[in-house]
């Protein structure tokens, strides 16, 4: 097999999923809006469960689930078997994955949310088969040959179930309306949570704020300066920011420097930030400012809240 019959096999599988899922997304009817509001509805949790590669994309789904607003776990069926099923309680809602419907693993699972009155949602792609018959709302997945030509690897059908469990994740978030801000709640790790973090997660509060009144001698500043460690201080007027010391100011005033105060000698009107701001967006106002240093200040005035510093965003991972 040369190098082009396996780049036009992997086109092919690709082409062949994509196919599938223009027919996944025709498929849906109002059966998903039924299975939406069922969700909604539940004062529980959203049990997702699948075997196989089933149990795998089921593990993936409840894990989007959960970090867009909509509790969820996943619960292996074989081990519902032997005690899991103590997982499920009323209030819940189970998402059974299952391409054929007769996984024989999932039957004491139905049986326990038949006897407890639990809402039942199957995926699969019979919807005559023994899971469709027994579930309360029916999501079928439209036929499709699986990728491999042959019908015995999961594919095609894994593919259109993820989908559908990311369809219906992200309409639930739409109908919460989840914010970013929400998201970083349940995802504070990763990149996907640096960029998500605030500048007041980052910043440098109270005593470690570098300060100074504008009255203060050049002595008081340069001693704050030094302890404080960020290479700037800023100037403080009836407790509004009204100016900021740095290395270029000193450099500017090296003649008589001592002799002056810390008004004479700042840069009025310095480069702030609010502290609800994205870190993300004062790391881009440092750079394309070519500062080191941005001040937090309260966005009802001028009120010094705190310091960030660039090397605060580099640790979080804004990069």
């Amino acid at each position: 097999m040369t190098d082009q019959d396996l780049v036009s096999t992997g086109r092919r599988v690709v082409s062949q999923e994509a196919e599938a899922l223009n027919l996944l997304e025709a498929s849906l009817t109002d059966s998903f809006a039924v299975a939406l509001r069922l969700i909604l509805e539940a004062k529980g949790r959203v049990i997702v469960t699948g075997m196989g590669k089933s149990g795998h994309i089921a593990r993936k789904i409840a894990a989007t689930f959960a970090s867009t607003g909509t509790p969820a776990h996943f619960v292996h069926p074989a081990e519902a078997s032997h005690g899991d099923l103590g997982m499920m309680a009323a209030g819940d809602v189970v998402l059974v994955l299952s391409n054929s419907g007769e996984t024989p693993e999932l039957a004491d699972l139905i049986a326990h949310t038949r006897r407890f009155h639990i809402p039942l949602v199957g995926v699969a792609s019979k919807s005559d088969s023994t899971l469709m018959k027994q579930c309360d709302v029916k999501l079928v997945l439209p036929e499709a040959a699986e990728a491999c030509g042959r019908g015995i690897v999961p594919t095609t059908s894994t593919t259109m179930t993820l989908a559908l469990g990311d369809a219906l994740a992200i309409a639930l978030m739409e109908h919460r309306q989840f914010t970013p801000e929400n998201f970083r709640d349940f995802h504070p790790g990763g990149k996907l949570g640096a960029r998500l973090s605030k500048v007041r997660d980052l910043m440098h509060s109270n005593e470690k704020m570098p300060l100074i009144a504008s009255e203060a001698p050049m002595s008081e500043a340069l001693l704050e300066i030094s302890q404080k460690g960020f290479g700037v201080v800023g100037v403080v007027q009836d407790e509004a920011l009204i100016g900021i010391i740095t290395d270029g100011d000193l450099r500017r005033h090296m003649a008589g420097l001592l002799e002056m105060r810390a008004g004479q000698v700042m840069t009025q009107n310095p480069r702030s930030i609010a502290p609800g701001a994205l870190a993300e967006s004062a790391l881009a106002l440092m750079n394309e400012s070519q500062i080191t240093c941005l001040f937090v200040v309260d966005p009802a005035g001028s009120t010094p809240m705190g310091i960030l510093h660039i090397h605060d965003c580099l640790r979080a991972g804004l990069v």
